[in-house]
């Protein structure tokens, strides 16, 4: 959810006649609005070999417990000996238990303290030296350490590839487990229990699951790998000019008083549907998902007041849904682990907070390369100039897709005095 800003604007100064006037904003703050989530875990009964940010530390954990902020959620699960849990852990790893973490380092060759980083890093719970582990524990040790030993990867980018990978299929593994199975393991018949189901069920969907997740993963890294080497420069692959959008329902937290916790539920879940959906759609892609507020990012500024624009227009048309407002900023960018970060995201943020109901406010950068680009013109007065000229000429005015307003100049917490242009469509 974006933050309020109440400055008022006042004593400003009146807007510039076209988006090439337009300053950048003064800002001596890069502070990151990305919440990004240093440790969402997620194990599986009995899985659980490392330690993660914010439980307890145990007896090969080598650093002092570090409890999570308030926004960060602990999923780790202790091992159990119920013996229904102990027969879906095997089915789903395919091992029985083995090692104890200890011995699961020595036997993969790693010593335990950096058996401990990758575990933690992975979300995975500290489980002592319970005997726990499987050899798909081992072998994973050893290729992760292997990279490292090889050169490939060196041991702070390895730590990271764990972390990357086990925040992203920890939620994975909680939407299916919330979302998927719980539909699909209501008993069939009267007298059978959703246990009773759930095993062969269970048994069916992971070979399917498995290889679906391995096509999109490499679907994704294709599309990455391509924006990559298509930057400019080195210094473009990390901090990179991108457009960047927040898009946040108005009224959220007055809707979290009224409605029960299933509309709630259902309302967030037809919002986040909703505009994965057209973000994807429309070549951009989404960062994540914050329950009222989605955060996208596209590489041309063209694409993000298309998106922002199909928001508004789609939800505006959904009675069930509550206004929609956007902001939009455009520059230099850093990514980091799928997120994204720096002046400009702030500045997108704090555009969305100040936005009309229904409406989409972009920056001053934004607005001058729609109009390099000719997406946008300078001023609607140039437009008309042009179309009087085309017309006398005989030939077709320039077509634009969208349409620039200035709006007044306020000053935003933490960024200075921004001009804000108000977005729409041009018919």
């Amino acid at each position: 959810m974006t933050v309020d800003d109440t400055n008022s604007g006042e004593g400003a100064q009146p807007p510039s006649d076209s988006p090439s006037g337009a300053s950048a904003p003064s800002n001596s703050s890069s502070d990151k609005t990305s919440l990004s989530s240093d440790a969402l875990s997620s194990d599986s009964a009995g899985a659980s070999p490392g330690t993660s940010p914010g439980a307890t530390s145990g007896p090969y954990s080598g650093s002092p417990a570090v409890h999570p902020p308030h926004h960060e959620v602990d999923h780790t699960v202790e091992p159990t000996d119920d013996p229904l849990a102990i027969r879906l852990e095997q089915l789903i790893l395919g091992a029985e238990r083995r090692y104890t973490p200890f011995q699961a380092a020595r036997t993969a060759g790693v010593s335990m303290e950096l058996a401990s980083r990758f575990w933690r890093a992975m979300g995975f719970a500290d489980i002592g030296q319970a005997k726990a582990l499987t050899e798909a524990d081992v072998l994973a040790l050893r290729r992760l350490a292997g990279l490292v030993e090889a050169g490939l990867l060196s041991e702070p980018m390895a730590i990271q590839v764990a972390r990357s990978t086990g925040q992203t299929t920890a939620r994975l593994a909680e939407w299916q487990i919330d979302s998927f199975l719980e539909g699909l393991t209501e008993p069939p018949e009267p007298g059978m229990t959703r246990t009773e189901v759930t095993y062969p069920l269970v048994e069916l969907l992971l070979p399917e699951l498995e290889e679906f997740l391995v096509y999109v993963w490499r679907r994704q890294l294709a599309a990455a790998t391509g924006r990559v080497v298509q930057a400019a420069d080195d210094e473009e692959m990390v901090d990179r000019r991108l457009a960047v959008g927040f898009a946040d329902l108005v009224g959220f937290t007055r809707l979290t008083r009224r409605l029960e916790e299933e509309e709630l539920g259902e309302l967030v879940e037809a919002f986040e549907t909703t505009a994965a959906d057209l973000v994807a759609a429309h070549g951009g892609r989404l960062i994540k998902t914050l329950g009222d507020e989605v955060l996208y990012a596209a590489d041309e500024a063209g694409t993000a007041a298309e998106i922002a624009l199909r928001l508004i227009e789609t939800m505006t048309n959904d009675e069930s849904m509550p206004e929609l407002r956007v902001g939009i900023a455009f520059g230099t960018v850093t990514t980091r682990m799928g997120d994204v970060f720096g002046t400009t995201v702030n500045l997108a943020s704090r555009l969305t907070s100040i936005a009309p109901k229904d409406a989409v406010l972009v920056d001053g950068a934004l607005a001058v390369e729609l109009v390099r680009t000719g997406d946008a013109p300078a001023s609607e007065t140039e437009a008309a100039e042009e179309a009087a000229a085309a017309e006398k000429e005989g030939e077709e005015p320039p077509s634009y897709r969208f349409a620039l307003q200035p709006m007044w100049q306020r000053p935003v917490r933490g960024l200075g005095v921004v001009e804000p242009w108000l977005l729409s469509r041009r018919s």
